[in-house]
């Protein structure tokens, strides 16, 4: 149950969706209590502009995408590269039969330089669908990565494809459960840098020890300025995806999915 929970919750509670919500709210109360009504309208307000304006999202991003170093080869071999799902835009890859991505391509790019950087890697794609019900073959994550391999001339029957996985913790199990890595094997796990502290504690949970391969950076890091978003749809973007790290690490811990809080090279 913990699937379907989480998905009802975090759609009842995304920032952009909750300050929306919240002034609608307040907006049909003032039809009966003027000065309530209006106060909480004005709050959904205030809290709108500030999680699409204000540094606050770049501030709860910096410290998840500075967790895990970079990633720089240092000459020892690798034995395999695991990619994570995000971004695969799997309904319009499928109807018109290419492939198609509305972020995080940096993974895609990050597994086609590393099959080449590593030819004698096992390398995996892992990632199904997050929706409720689990679509059809040809509509999941897999599907699309499987239609964009052509085009990075990578053979499609050198990457290993888990399509079942629904979340992180399912990714890092079915991935273990599919490669059966050896121990003292070296493995890279590719997946956004705001998002790697998660995916690393849920591997480690499951018994598979990987190194960090972070992309898809959306801050600059330290010492970097801030220059505030183009768009208020691009700041309350950025702000639900930072907290829903955080909101996702302090489930996944209290659930016993990870095994730190923040999890650490």
């Amino acid at each position: 149950m913990f699937f379907p929970i989480s998905k009802l919750a975090w759609f009842l509670l995304v920032p952009s969706t909750f300050v929306l919500v919240l002034v609608a709210f307040g907006l049909l109360v003032a039809l009966r209590w003027r000065r309530s009504g209006l106060g909480i309208a004005a709050a959904g307000s205030v809290l709108a502009l500030l999680a699409a304006f204000s540094p606050a999202a770049t501030l709860l991003l910096r410290p998840l995408e500075d967790r895990f170093p970079a990633f720089h080869g240092d000459g020892r071999p690798v034995d395999g590269v695991i990619m994570l799902g995000g971004g695969e835009e799997t309904l319009i890859s499928a109807y018109r039969e290419q492939p198609a991505f509305s972020g995080a391509g940096e993974r895609i790019m990050a597994l086609s330089l590393l099959a080449r950087t590593y030819p004698q890697a096992r390398l995996v794609f892992s990632g199904g669908s997050a929706r409720l019900a689990m679509p059809p073959p040809g509509e999941r994550e897999a599907d699309v990565v499987k239609r964009t391999l052509p085009w990075l001339g990578i053979p499609v029957d050198r990457v290993a494809l888990e399509g079942r996985s629904r979340n992180t913790r399912e990714n890092a199990l079915f991935t273990k459960d599919l490669m059966q890595p050896k121990p003292g094997e070296r493995w890279l796990l590719v997946t956004s840098a705001v998002h790697m502290p998660r995916a690393v504690g849920c591997f480690r949970a499951a018994g598979f020890p990987v190194e960090a391969f972070p992309v898809d950076y959306q801050t600059g890091g330290p010492g970097a300025p801030w220059t505030g978003p183009r768009t208020a749809a691009e700041g309350l973007q950025t702000f639900d995806t930072a907290l829903r790290e955080w909101v996702g690490l302090a489930v996944y811990y209290f659930t016993g999915r990870i095994p730190n809080l923040f999890p650490a090279p």
